[in-house]
């Protein structure tokens, strides 16, 4: 027992520690002008084709309406669980005539896994009634009628026309493409309008459909969100590496 009037130390429990670190600085500055912006892009396509030379979507598929419909499920949902679904779906619904004409509650349960099903069969009914009462059953092949469409908006109508169709009508920007984009200094823009149009002016419009696929891979792969693989990333010597750090704990 302690001597009256002093006071004993308490021990408090250690607490696992916890390092964030960031990535070493890197030597390459972000490039400012839109020339600069232009000669970084050519070599990230260049890398891109050589790490990635037969990247494609991800989405399964066999025809225009089918990705459509694939590329709407996938909104806050995997490619892997969007996949997952659509082959007993497609069976069920062939046509945009069948989506049309699905009972509801039927169309919701064989989508729910991909989350906020019932919105997203709402907009595949609705979408589907226009292709068939307007468009013969068959999917526009130009941006203007595309996102005209219920529940098609231009990402949407960009995925489809580019991969359906080849038709590069821009430059699809999900996550990985903003993150890739900023972290390779390609933009300082947040919203994925600004980004897309930021992407346009410096990409040939040749490569905005391949840039989207391979950019999305790598993401993927190696520019992960929390923890990039920059010792091994093609892109290292020519990455300024905006805004990237890692988290580990030991």
């Amino acid at each position: 027992m302690a001597p009256r009037g002093m006071k004993t130390a308490t021990r408090k429990p250690a607490k696992a520690r916890t390092a964030t670190a960031v990535v070493a600085k890197s030597a390459i500055k972000p490039p400012a002008s839109l020339a600069e912006r232009k000669r970084q892009a050519a070599r990230v396509v260049e890398r891109l084709a050589a790490a990635y030379p037969d990247a494609e979507c991800a989405l399964q598929f066999t025809n225009p309406l089918e990705l459509l419909v694939a590329t709407i499920l996938s909104a806050q949902c995997t490619d892997v669980r969007v996949n997952m679904v659509t082959p007993d779906l497609f069976r069920r619904y062939p046509s945009a005539a069948a989506f049309a004409d699905a009972e509801p509650a039927e169309l919701e349960k064989a989508i729910q896994s991909t989350g906020f099903f019932r919105n997203k069969a709402k907009n595949i009914q609705a979408c589907c009634r226009e292709l068939a009462a307007h468009h013969g059953g068959e999917v526009p092949r130009n941006l203007e009628t595309l996102v005209r469409l219920p529940g098609v908006g231009r990402k949407t109508a960009s995925v489809v026309l580019g991969t359906a169709f080849g038709i590069a009508s821009g430059v699809v920007v999900d996550t990985h493409v903003t993150r890739l984009s900023q972290r390779l200094g390609l933009t300082k823009a947040k919203d994925a309008t600004k980004i897309e149009h930021d992407l346009m002016a410096v990409l040939p419009r040749e490569e905005w459909i391949d840039f989207s696929h391979r950019m999305i891979h790598h993401g993927r792969q190696v520019c992960i969100a929390r923890k990039p693989k920059c010792p091994e990333c093609s892109m290292l010597s020519i990455c300024p590496r905006v805004g990237v750090t890692s988290t580990s704990a030991d």
